[in-house]
C-alpha cells in the first residue's frame, strides 16, 4: 500500500483528502504545517507528500527546500497543492525550480487529484 502525506493548514482540506485517498487504498498521513510534515516524511518516509503551498511557520516552498536537503527525504515525490491561480507563471515556474513533480489547484475536483496521484506513484 503506497503512502501518501497531506500536508495543509487547513483541517477540513486535510481531512477532505485523508477520506478520498484512504477509499482508493492508500495510508494517509496528515500534517497541519511544514515544521510536521519534515518530522512525519523523515520518520515514515511516504511515496508522495501532497503539499499546500500557504501555510503559517513554514510555508510550502520552505519545506520542499528543507526536505530536499534532507538525505532521508530528498527523492520523496512532491505535489504542490495550492489555492492560488496557476494562471501565475511564477508560481508554476518555483515550483519546477524546487523539484516538485507537479501542482494542483486545491479546487480541482477529487477525481483530477486522484488521477495524479496515480499518475505519480501508481
Amino acid at each position: 500500500m503506497k503512502k501518501i502525506l497531506v500536508v495543509d493548514d487547513e483541517k477540513e482540506i486535510r481531512e477532505l483528502i485523508k477520506e478520498r485517498l484512504t477509499q482508493s487504498d492508500y495510508a494517509v498521513m496528515t500534517a497541519s504545517d511544514g515544521q510536521e510534515a519534515v518530522i512525519i516524511a523523515e520518520a515514515n518516509q511516504p511515496d508522495l507528500i501532497l503539499l499546500d503551498i500557504a501555510m503559517p511557520k513554514m510555508d510550502g516552498y520552505q519545506t520542499s527546500e528543507k526536505l530536499r536537503k534532507d538525505s532521508k527525504t530528498k527523492n520523496i515525490p512532491i505535489l504542490f497543492l495550492t489555492g492560488k491561480d496557476l494562471g501565475d507563471h511564477g508560481i508554476m515556474e518555483h515550483c519546477n525550480s524546487l523539484g516538485a513533480c507537479g501542482y494542483i489547484p486545491k479546487l480541482s475536483s477529487l477525481k483530477e487529484l486522484l488521477e495524479k496521484i496515480q499518475e505519480i506513484v501508481g
